[in-house]
This record gives C-alpha cells, structure tokens and sequence, in this order.
C-alpha cells in the first residue's frame, strides 16, 4: 500500500517543481570551483580550478566590497551616465560611442581568442551571480553585466585616454557646427599643474643595494580613495597575482606574483594626436581631403538616453570618423579628429596576461603587444632584474610637424606611420646606480646618471619636465643602500618638502625688507626655524601649506610655468607686496576659522570616511584622524591630496597614498601593503575603516600570500553564494 501511495506523490512532486534556470545552474557549478578566504583585514584571496573560476571569484568578491563602484565604473564606461545623471552628461556618453559603440565593442568580444571570451564571461557570470544571490542589493542602471563590458574598460588606469578628450567640446560640435570653440585651443585636456597631482611613484631598487640581496619594489599609486581594492587572485592555471584592482576589473593592474611585480605611472608620452580635416558637405554627404584622394567621412548615429526627472528621454547624434580618429570638436570652422589607441582585445590581452609571467624576458615579450598607452612601467623580478618602460604605445610621426598641436590631416605626412617598437621607446634595464624611480616626471633623471639621454629620442617621446616629487625621489634614493621592506617603506614616506624651499625663503625675505607687520612676526619666525618637513605637530606646515595653496591661486604671473617654475618665481622674483598680502590673508584666516594662526598641521588635515558614497561628503563635527602627510603638489612622496568640503574648516584628504606596497622577490616572495580606510565599502562592515589609523601612522600590513599564510590569518572561508549560510 505504502509503495502504490508513494508512486504518484513523487511523481506529482516532480510536476510541481520549477525547473531550474539553466544560467543560474552554470553559475552555481562554477561556484563550486571557487573558494574565496577573506584574510583579516578583509583582503579576498580569490582561489579557482580555472583563471576564468579566478576572475567569477574576483568579480564575485569585488561586488561584495563595493558594487556600487563596480557599477559606477562600467555606467560611465559603456557610455550610459546620462541615465542616472541626467542629460548633463550626455556628452561623456557620447565620447564614449564616438571611440566604440555597442555594437562595435560585441563584435570585438566576438572576434577575441576563446581563452579572453572565458575570462570575460566569467567576469559577467561573477558580478551577475552576485546580484543573483544579493536580491537586496538594487543596482543603480546595471542589473545585468555582459562579456563585452570589458572591452570598454580594457587597461586599467581610472579614466585612462579618452578622459583627456573634452566632452565640452564635443558638444559644441554636435550641438551646433557653427560653434567653434576657438578660445579653448585644441581638444584635448592636460593635467593642470597647479591642482592636486593624481599620478603615482615607482621605485625599483637592485639587489646590490638590498640587504637581502634580492630586489625590491615600490607600488605607490596616487588615485582617488577608494577606487580601487587590494585582491588575491590565484588558479591551477599559473594565476597568483596580489595587487590594485580597479573595480570591475579582471586583472590585477598594479602588483605582483611571485617572480615580478610591475607598478604603473601616468605618462607624459604624447599618445593623441589631432588632425584639422578639410571637409566638403554635399547634401548631407560628408568627404574629406586626403592628398590627392576625396575620402568618404564614416558616418554612424547612435540614440542615447538621459534621466528627465521622472522620465527617460532620448536623443539621437550622428558619429562621424575619419581614418585618424572620431571628429570631436572644431577649430576655426574645420573639424578635427582626435587619433588614440583604440585596440580593446589586444589592451586586455597585455593587461591580463602580464600578471601570469615569470621571467623578464616574458615581461618584455609581452610589452611588443605595445597598447599600455597610458602608463609607465616601473619593474622588478626574483631574477635580481629592474627595470624602467616610458609608455608602450608611441606612435612614429614626422618630426618636422609639431604634433602638439593640431596637424593638418589632409596631408599624408601627417599620419602615424605606425608604433614605434619597445627598443626604439625610451627603457631602462639594470642601470649600474641599481635604483630607478619614476614619479610621472621626465624620464631623463629615473637613474641617474644611468638614464636615457633626451637627445636619442624624438621630442613627442616624453616631456623633459622634472616636478617636486621626482627631484625628492632622487635626493632620497642617492648614495643609499642595505634596504630592507622597513627602509624602503621610510624613503617612501620621507617628510621632506622640496616644494617650499624656494617659496618660504622668498616670504621671510620679503617681511623683512618690509616694515615688519607685528601681526606676522610670530608666523614668520615659526617659518624662519622651519625645516621643511611635515609632521602632524607642525605650525609651520599649516602657515606653508595654505601659503602655497592661496598663492597657487592668486598670484599674478608674467607668464604661464609649471609648479616648480612658479613656485621660484613667487620665491624670487614676484613683487615683495603680493608675498606679504598673500601671507596676511593666510594669516587672517587661520585666526577667523580657528581662533588662532598657530594651528598644529593635524588638527586642520584629517581623514575621515562616514560613509560609501562616491562623492563623499565631510563635517567638521564629525570623527576624523589627525594626518601628518601634505601635498605632492609641494614635494611629498607620501602624497595626501586633502581640501575643504562646503564649509568645512578643516581639510580632507580625497586623493594621494590609496593602495601602496613594498615587495621583495627572492625564493620566497615578501611584501608589506596599505590601503586608505579599509577593503569594503560598506560603512556596517568592520572592514570598512579597520586600516584608517594604521594609514595615518604609517604602519603596513604584512601580505599573506602563499596559501598557508593566507589560511593562518583567515578570518572566513567560502564559495560564492554561500558566505552566510
């Protein structure tokens, strides 16, 4: 009886089961090849079967530290921002199609090798399981990711080239032809050398000048707080790679594995170039002049959608494109296009697979892919090798044009004659001081008396301008030796401020040539003692720092300089007057916001996080440390970018030291890491801010890299989808 009743009621049960979704299933097994061990601060050491297990596993864990910025930086990749922001950004998105479209970046996902279409569907599957199994979590836009995202977003650096191309511009051009924008010059946006530096440093230090005899190296990026996680990526494939990863993406970009580590620095290799097009309009049919040749301009539209208050609008733009690049903006009636490198497949080629090499002679295989266009290379292995690459895309143009300008691109002279190859580019291997730095200064100082001459190379190779940060790197790294990961780590925090030593003179000089205000004697004398370095005590970095800061601003030049130039002409040459009122305002404000001009440097420059959001908000009422770092504007290598929020009166830090690591490689890899706040972006979680006060007292972490280090500090163990349960 029991049996003939048990017969339909397991049949009935397999009727009224839902079947299960055959996605969700691959996700689940894939799961099960991943094991996730959060170490005690937080960090996830991502271990897989597969790389692609690896990168499900370290999106995974990305989107469980911080989707929000996971998110963020695809939206604004992908060209979607003005559906969250509003059409005010618009134009970004625009940029964004004018380089790749949608359709453009899933046929390059469709023609990559099978190997980076699993990689990139594991990305996908990792962030889309994610959301899967965290129904709590509401994406802003994304609620789904797919393989092509990462073709947008393909080597690493925050922003990278297409950021330097004005969405101002664009729109003049695509709003309304006639506008040409003419007082803004060119279409492209430099650094400006009176803001916050957002580049990085690298130190490579030989084994000669180690105590161990092993080689070192110094990963110092200068970012924005919090736009990138520290990570451990590891698979049965040859993936160990520690590091930087910016959110969302599948690579480790600054770090190292167990035979080599490779730090990346801004580079002021001249990698866009612009081309004034003569076009000809007949009915709505667009040519261009190329030589002898009349050439049909490309012409696309794209629909774009923006956020209208409650609803969502839409609007379309043509794409025009000639055989140098996408038209981006105009110049004296012409229009013009903007030429980068554009290569997504072959980008993320040599972006993931440098983190899986051993040797140098890999390293510099790999470096013939030549799409790293944003960056320097500062380089160390376990072979006792360091090593130095200025840029890695450097297009081959004809010196006789000035490809700092615009160029006329009806003239085939004009066009890039392809890339220069790696050993015509500017490198540096084993030089005989056995050091190398590079702190996105020129690269004719990195080592010394060792390094490239400027005139071996063509002018649009680098810019020969050296800045505060590269002149203190090698005033630190001059005649030393014994290293060890502790005294690199105090070279790499010297408080040393080149940057006033012109500056601060130039004041004091001028007070007493003057009638001597008493209301500055104090000040001055504090300066006049003053040796330059910051610590949190310091009177006269907060006199020195705002100074600097209000002088940046306000005072008048005969020309314009870069920072250093015009920090000796406001030391040496300005008027004697402006110097005094300038510091007499300095003075007046220290005493309106805080009772007094003798404030101790920490209680002004402090750290805070309160909370996860992108633009993070500050308030003087709440909990904040006390900072004893200052500005690479004025020479620090630790940099600390701080500055005041709305109203505040004191200043925070925003920018500067975010992840910073120092690694030796020898038979065993060792390497110490710090990272601003904490691995998570979530304000409930402990991990959130638990590194905060070891950032602002400088003390580093030891990395746990091998597997049973990793397990000795584990704080949990779990597969993906199942970390509570």
């Amino acid at each position: 009886m029991n049996k003939l009743f048990l017969l339909p009621l397991v049949g009935f049960l397999s009727c009224s089961l839902p079947e299960q979704n055959p996605e969700v299933a691959k996700w689940e097994a894939q799961a099960v090849e991943v094991t996730i061990i959060r170490d005690n601060y937080g960090v996830p050491h991502v271990y897989g079967k597969t790389d692609a297990d690896a990168v499900f596993g370290l999106l995974y864990a990305q989107c469980e530290d911080d989707f929000n910025r996971v998110e963020q930086n695809y939206i604004w990749a992908t060209g979607r921002l003005a559906e969250v922001e509003g059409e005010a950004a618009i134009y970004s998105d625009l940029r964004a199609n004018l380089f790749m479209t949608q359709d453009e970046a899933i046929a390059n996902y469709e023609n990559s090798p099978d190997w980076l279409k699993k990689l990139c569907i594991a990305f996908a599957d990792g962030v889309n399981y994610y959301l899967y199994t965290h129904p709590e979590v509401t994406p802003r836009l994304l609620t789904r990711f797919e393989p092509w995202m990462p073709m947008y977003f393909s080597e690493g650096s925050i922003g990278g080239d297409i950021e330097r191309v004005s969405t101002e511009r664009i729109k003049a051009f695509y709003e309304n032809k006639s506008l040409a924008l003419n007082a803004y010059g060119n279409g492209l946006m430099y650094p400006d050398p009176y803001e916050e530096p957002k580049g990085s440093n690298g130190f490579s230090i030989s084994g000669d000048l180690t105590e161990s005899g092993d080689a070192m190296l110094l990963i110092n990026p200068h970012t924005s707080f919090y736009f990138r996680g520290e990570v451990h990526a590891v698979s049965e494939e040859g993936l160990n790679a520690y590091g930087a990863v910016t959110w969302g993406q599948f690579f480790i970009y600054q770090g190292f594995n167990d035979k080599m580590g490779w730090m990346h620095t801004s580079t002021y290799t001249d990698v866009i170039d612009e081309f004034i097009e003569e076009v000809t309009d007949s009915n709505g049919q667009f040519t261009y002049t190329y030589g002898e040749e009349s050439r049909p301009v490309e012409t696309l539209s794209v629909s774009l959608k923006y956020k209208a208050g409650e609803q969502m609008k839409e609007k379309s733009f043509p794409i025009y494109r000639t055989h140098h690049g996408p038209i981006t903006h105009m110049i004296d009636g012409n229009w013009v296009s903007t030429a980068m490198m554009w290569e997504p497949v072959k980008a993320l080629t040599q972006s993931y697979t440098r983190t899986k090499l051993d040797t140098h002679d890999e390293f510099r295989k790999m470096m013939d892919i030549r799409t790293n266009s944003s960056n320097n290379t500062v380089y160390a292995d376990a072979d006792g090798n360091i090593g130095y690459y200025h840029g890695n895309f450097v297009p081959v143009r004809d010196v006789q044009f000035d490809f700092s300008k615009p160029v006329d691109g009806s003239n085939p002279a004009t066009d890039w004659k392809g890339l220069h190859t790696v050993d015509e580019a500017i490198t540096i291997l084993n030089p005989a001081n056995g050091w190398i730095q590079n702190c996105n200064s020129t690269p004719f100082t990195a080592a010394a008396e060792f390094s490239p001459k400027v005139e071996d190379y063509p002018y649009y190779m680098s810019v020969n301008q050296e800045q505060f940060r590269g002149v203190h790197a090698i005033k630190m790294l001059t005649g030393r030796s014994d290293y060890t990961l502790d005294k690199l780590i105090e070279v790499a925090y010297d408080s040393y401020l080149p940057g006033f030593v012109d500056l601060i003179p130039g004041l004091i000089n001028a007070y007493d040539k003057s009638n001597k205000d008493p209301k500055l004697k104090g000040a001055i004398e504090v300066l006049r003692q003053w040796d330059f370095r910051v610590s949190k005590e310091s009177i006269a970095m907060s006199l020195a720092h705002f100074y600097a800061t209000r002088y940046n601003e306000f005072g008048e030049l005969p020309e314009r300089m870069g920072q250093m130039d015009k920090f000796k002409y406001f030391g040496t040459k300005s008027p004697v007057g402006e110097r005094l009122q300038i510091f007499t305002d300095v003075v007046d404000k220290l005493i309106n916001d805080f009772g007094k001009w003798d404030v101790p440097w920490a209680e002004i420059n402090r750290f805070q996080r309160i909370t996860g959001d992108i633009e993070h908000p500050f308030d003087d009422e709440a909990e904040s440390l006390p900072v004893g770092l200052a500005s690479g504007r004025w020479g620090a290598l630790a940099s600390y970018g701080a500055g005041p929020y709305k109203n505040s009166k004191r200043i925070y830090g925003t920018s500067g030291n975010s992840f910073v690591a120092v690694v030796e490689f020898g038979d065993k890899v060792k390497a110490k890491s710090m990272l601003a706040g904490g691995q998570s972006g979530d304000p409930s979680s402990k991990h959130f801010y638990d590194q905060a006060q070891n950032y602002v007292d400088v003390e580093f972490k030891d990395v746990a890299y091998y597997r049973e280090d990793v397990e000795k500090v584990a704080e949990e163990t779990y597969q993906p989808g199942n970390r509570y349960k």
